[in-house]
């Protein structure tokens, strides 16, 4: 079964073909920013990227027709049980209105329902997008009724990594209780009950350890004095909390090469402070899930790019090692779990969910 899989990112799209399980042809197709300046929001972006994916896949010589499903990322919808969902007019809807948020993931279930109509007989999926939610109740309450705790983080890769590890030690997802760290641009720490994320830190929006772009949770006072101070435009706080926070803000980089590599061994003391501080940041978070899965906890996952950096992954096992053995899952594999996903689902493995 040949399936296609396309995951658009802000700058760019990557695209890969699987023949079942095998991953036989990938690009990470780099957009200029020139050309998408010309349009005023994310789905304006949807024939000239689609556009750029037919020639691609046509000059590596495959034909769409044969293709018999195509998975894209999933974008910002209304909160969702994990699964996998087959694209429909209503998503569709809901992504191109950017009714629940503007990302470039949206661009992802149009495209791939677009080129799947294309195709007799295929069909086109997303699978656990970033609003999966299975949060317990109590998880949900704020300190005050105006608010409300969600659920956004990187729910595809944490999924993919515990199913991973749950296959390697011979046990069932469903039996084993987790904590997965994504570690990446933006981090989150979820809690795995028993095949549930029962809760998590909303990496989307800002909560949980500052990363190497993200100021993560702040203290909130200071932050509201910052908002009224009239300094600061509404993007420009918004920048602060995601985009030009955390390292980046202390260190001028969000390098780890260079910061592990380069800044530290020279000496750089406040490039070890903001290291380290972003390790202990991360344990403590580790820390308070298990607490949410009341110290009973299998395992703990280290997952994402900066798992491949062994000075802050051996600062966190440091920490957190009392608490349950720690596996380390460098990188992470968002196009081989989409096409497990859309295989499972076109083999009967998995039950289709409907987006309504």
């Amino acid at each position: 079964m040949k399936i296609l899989v396309v995951n658009p990112g802000s700058t760019s799209t990557k695209i890969a073909v699987f023949e079942d399980e095998s991953n036989i042809f990938q690009k990470n197709l780099q957009h200029d920013a020139v050309d998408l300046k010309k349009f005023k929001i994310i789905t304006e972006q949807f024939n000239f990227r689609k556009k750029v994916i037919l020639d691609v896949l046509k000059e590596a010589g495959y034909d769409i027709l044969s293709f018999q499903a195509v998975v894209g990322r999933g974008g910002m919808l209304h909160p969702v049980p994990s699964g996998v969902y087959e694209v429909n007019e209503t998503m569709k809807r809901d992504l191109f209105d950017c009714r629940y948020g503007e990302h470039a993931s949206n661009l992802g279930a149009f495209i791939a329902g677009d080129i799947a109509g294309q195709i007799p007989g295929a069909r086109a999926f997303i699978a656990d997008p970033v609003v999966m939610d299975e949060l317990q109740d109590v998880a949900r309450v704020a300190g005050h009724p105006l608010f409300r705790r969600v659920s956004m983080f990187h729910a595809l890769n944490q999924k993919a990594i515990a199913k991973a590890h749950a296959g390697k030690m011979g046990r069932p997802y469903a039996s084993l209780n987790l904590i997965v760290a994504h570690l990446g641009g933006g981090i989150s720490v979820g809690a795995h009950q028993k095949g549930k994320i029962i809760d998590v830190t909303n990496a989307v929006d800002g909560e949980g350890p500052f990363s190497p772009e993200r100021s993560g949770s702040l203290p909130a006072l200071p932050l509201v004095k910052l908002c009224f101070s009239g300094k600061y435009t509404f993007d420009q706080v918004k920048k602060i909390l995601t985009g030009e926070g955390g390292m980046v803000a202390h260190l001028g980089t969000n390098q780890f090469q260079k910061i592990e590599k380069e800044l530290i061994p020279s000496g750089d003391k406040q490039a070890a402070l903001i290291h380290e501080a972003m390790a202990y940041n991360v344990a403590k978070f580790i820390g308070a899930m298990a607490t949410v899965l009341k110290g009973a906890v299998d395992a703990i996952l280290l997952t994402g790019g900066i798992a491949y950096n062994a000075l802050m992954v051996q600062s966190i096992t440091d920490k957190v090692s009392f608490l349950a053995p720690v596996f380390v899952y460098p990188g992470e594999d968002e196009m081989g779990a989409l096409a497990h996903n859309g295989l499972a689902a076109m083999r009967g493995e998995v039950e289709i969910q409907t987006y309504i």
